[in-house]
């Protein structure tokens, strides 16, 4: 027999192979398995019917974050919640909105309804990462910039909606997050994504055309005056990108 064979028909190199094949069939298994752990079992909205496909979901498995606190993955979640019916019986038929169609949850409206209630951190100091500029002595506005605290914020229809009395800072990026504006009458205040504002520094206006004047009364509301939590951010921007479809019936409709 040659160098390296095990009997006259198997050598060392086939077996090599073999194990190589073995490991390799291993690890597309063991990846097919952990990409399961987010967004598994899927559940029918209708039925509530549960498909893991091949191969199974993974036992949860603990995961340690850097505040300490931990997150099962997979873990159990609930089916979202929207405010709107199906528009025929088969499945992936289009969906049609209850009510007002900015808070239906769908289209553009829609959010990670599980996400944590709870402010997203820094990673150093464990601070609240999003804060109101006035709760930070030792950050301001770029001189150079437009100062917005004090502009007037008008809708998509130029219906006037109120003015900005504070900027939200991420601490971490040292960037505007979020407008804080005073609503007309100085009622109540909300949050306008930076990101929706175009700012008119001639004028020191800023129109938000996503949403009309009169929307920004129902803008989701903050639990805590001076942080936002990682739930809040979505319903706030999902209530924003919903009104590029939903802010009128006309923008529903197609556009041919």
């Amino acid at each position: 027999m040659q160098t390296g064979a095990l009997t006259s028909y198997f050598d060392v190199a086939q077996l090599v192979l073999y194990a190589f094949w073995l490991f390799f069939a291993g690890i597309i298994y063991y990846l097919l398995r952990e990409n399961k752990r987010e967004g598994y079992p899927m559940i029918d909205e209708r039925s509530g019917a549960r498909s893991e496909g091949w191969p199974g979901v993974p036992p949860p498995k603990t995961f340690i974050l850097a505040d300490g606190n931990t997150r099962l993955a997979p873990k159990a979640e609930g089916v979202d919640q929207v405010n709107a019916v199906p528009t025929a019986v088969w499945e992936g038929s289009a969906r049609q909105p209850i009510g007002d169609p900015m808070l239906a949850a769908i289209g553009p409206g829609a959010y990670a309804q599980h996400r944590p209630d709870v402010p997203d951190h820094t990673f150093d100091d464990a601070l609240p990462k999003i804060v109101p500029l006035r709760t930070l002595p030792d950050f301001w506005l770029a001189y150079e910039d437009p100062d917005p605290i004090g502009m007037q914020v008008f809708g998509g229809d130029w219906a006037y909606a109120g003015k900005v009395v504070d900027c939200w800072i991420d601490r971490s990026e040292v960037v505007i997050r979020y407008f804080e504006v005073e609503l007309e009458g100085g009622s109540d205040r909300v949050l306008l994504p930076q990101h929706y504002a175009q700012i008119n520094k001639k004028t020191r206006q800023i129109k938000v055309g996503s949403i009309m004047g009169a929307q920004f009364q129902t803008v989701p509301r903050l639990q805590n005056a001076e942080t936002v939590t990682l739930l809040e951010e979505e319903k706030l921007v999902a209530y924003y990108a919903g009104g590029l479809m939903y802010a009128t019936p006309k923008r529903a409709e197609p556009l041919l």
